[in-house]
């Protein structure tokens, strides 16, 4: 990926990164909008369980997690749903049973997140071990 620094000498206008604060004008830059929720704490777990395993009701997916809240989920959910990753089905039982899963944009979400995931797992212990080294130099 190039870099903005690159990309200010280049000539390329880099207008649409800019934000000034509290001003809305961060929803317009695609990159910040799409990052502030793939960057939340759950979303990602939560498209790479609805992708391995299919569609999750509410209860499967909370217990798929551990350790995440009841009202945290939800509000993941919505997110998700709202940002077109996640489709919702409800059922007609009684009581009503919801169902969680991928649609064809969270789908290719997913196909983009196996990069990054599999850095992640390969590089798990020398980043604990860095944080480690960081805490001690500053104890």
């Amino acid at each position: 990926m190039e870099s903005l620094v690159n990309s200010a000498s280049t000539g390329r206008d880099l207008s649409k990164w800019r934000a000034s604060r509290d001003s809305g004008d961060a929803e317009k830059c695609p990159v910040r909008d799409v990052l502030d929720r793939i960057g939340d704490a759950w979303s990602v777990l939560v498209i790479l369980l609805l992708a391995e395993r299919g569609p999750y009701r509410f209860n499967a997916l909370k217990r798929a997690i551990g350790d995440i809240s009841q009202r945290m989920l939800a509000v993941t959910l919505r997110h998700l749903e709202r940002d077109g990753l996640i489709s919702r089905t409800v059922f007609p039982t009684n009581p009503p049973q919801v169902e969680y899963a991928l649609t064809d944009l969270g789908r290719s979400l997913h196909d983009r997140l196996g990069g990054l995931t599999q850095w992640a797992v390969q590089n798990h212990a020398p980043i604990k071990a860095a944080r480690r080294e960081y805490d001690s130099a500053q104890a």
